[in-house]
């Protein structure tokens, strides 16, 4: 039986009874909350005639993951109703609706407070649910719980997946947008470009913009109007955009103006209609990419050599040097693909054993008449055992009051 000791990397030898004593190592769940540490392990297999077989040094380091900080102290929040925001109060959801523009003088108010992910963000009792939410006081920079809370301290990852009729804090989605494009956002349309308004401009913008929105993930393209003072911001993933919205709304760049960060409308621009209807058929292809085995994807793009290899023997069609493009290649395939499933569906000519006998007579002759006709020989042995079965009746005379009536005779 091989023995293992552990010796650590400044106490020396420990021996191996000794052993269970190291097992109390903290674990997956208790590693969380304990500092990174390194260990030094020497794994010794002693036989049974020689002392020491194998003799392996092994360093293991744990790396853990700093709790989530709260960001705000808890004896300073107060429980406050929510502001009115619409027309009416609803009390199961416990907020204002009816509302569809943000009050004026409310959003030339600064954020109380901004999210810095660097220093917040950490694991918190929502990363061992699976499909937890991310938190939205977080991503404002007022959540007061730490790593307590029931939802994710993070930045969304492209991992992250959610219904299309919420967003990444859970919200529901309604079915347009709201008139000043602000709020969570419609499910009719897969959002990824912010609209930010009241831009200080200077020379540099476009850097101290992408410097300030690439903190809540990738960006895919900024175009900044220096004549409006606008700029559009577009992420490569929607779960980011739902972050960065809240996460910047309210807040200032190196200046101290105050953004008004909403949802863009659709761009009329063809070019970028263009652009978003080929970046829907690359994520359809994807899809259809991962769906399909990967033997059978190789051979439609071209990347399987014995595929190519075929098609250069059976695609000739008996001509020396002839390529045939890929719809003709295909075209013959799936006609040959028909032709064995339409024989497999005409079956055998022998009768069933439900159906008659057909005369001897007339099965001597069906060869001879099948031979140059159009229909098959066991469509015409069943039309042949059906033909015993099939009785005529006549016509019943028809009788009553209304027998002349509609005649076409004048007499009557």
């Amino acid at each position: 039986m091989a023995d293992t000791a552990v010796i650590g990397s400044e106490t020396g030898t420990v021996e191996p009874q000794q052993q269970h004593n190291l097992e109390g190592t903290p674990n997956d769940e208790n590693a969380l909350t304990h500092p990174s540490s390194e260990t030094a392990v020497t794994i010794a297999v002693a036989g049974a005639d020689t002392d020491v077989v194998q003799k392996k040094t092994k360093k293991v380091i744990r790396r853990k993951r700093r709790p989530a900080r709260p960001q705000v102290d808890p004896e300073q929040v107060k429980s406050e109703p929510p502001p009115q925001t619409g027309t009416v109060f609803n009390i199961w959801y416990n907020k204002w609706s009816g509302g569809d523009r943000e009050d004026k003088y409310l959003s030339k108010h600064a954020a109380p407070s901004r999210c810095n992910v660097a220093k917040d963000s950490g694991y918190t009792r929502a990363d061992k649910v699976p499909g937890s939410y991310f938190c939205l006081f977080f991503a404002r920079g007022l959540c007061p719980k730490g790593h307590e809370c029931e939802y994710l301290h993070r930045l969304p990852m492209l991992h992250d997946l959610f219904n299309p009729n919420v967003d990444c804090f859970g919200r529901d989605k309604f079915s347009d947008y709201r008139d000043d494009m602000g709020g969570v956002g419609s499910f009719m349309r897969q959002n990824r470009t912010l609209y930010v308004g009241r831009i200080h401009v200077t020379d540099d913008i476009e850097e101290v913009v992408s410097r300030h929105f690439a903190e809540w993930g990738q960006i895919e393209r900024i175009r900044v109007l220096t004549s409006r003072g606008v700029a559009f911001v577009t992420y490569t993933n929607e779960a980011n955009a739902q972050f960065a919205k809240e996460a910047m709304a309210h807040q200032s760049l190196d200046h101290n103006e105050i953004l008004n960060v909403r949802w863009a409308t659709v761009d009329p621009n063809p070019l970028a209609q263009k652009r978003e209807a080929r970046r829907l058929e690359e994520q359809a292809a994807e899809a259809v990419r991962r769906a399909l085995p990967a033997e059978f994807v190789a051979e439609l793009e071209g990347r399987d050599p014995e595929a190519r290899k075929r098609k250069k023997l059976e695609g000739t069609f008996g001509l020396d040097g002839y390529e045939p493009p890929d719809e003709v290649w295909y075209a013959r395939s799936k006609q040959l693909e028909n032709a064995e499933q339409t024989a497999q569906l005409e079956g055998s000519s022998q009768p069933l054993l439900m159906e008659s006998a057909p005369p001897a007579a007339s099965a001597a002759a069906t060869p001879q008449e099948v031979q140059g006709g159009i229909f098959s020989s066991s469509t015409v042995a069943a039309l042949n055992g059906l033909s015993g079965r099939v009785t005529t009746q006549a016509p019943r005379p028809s009788g009553g009051p209304l027998v002349s009536y509609g005649s076409d005779d004048e007499s009557d």
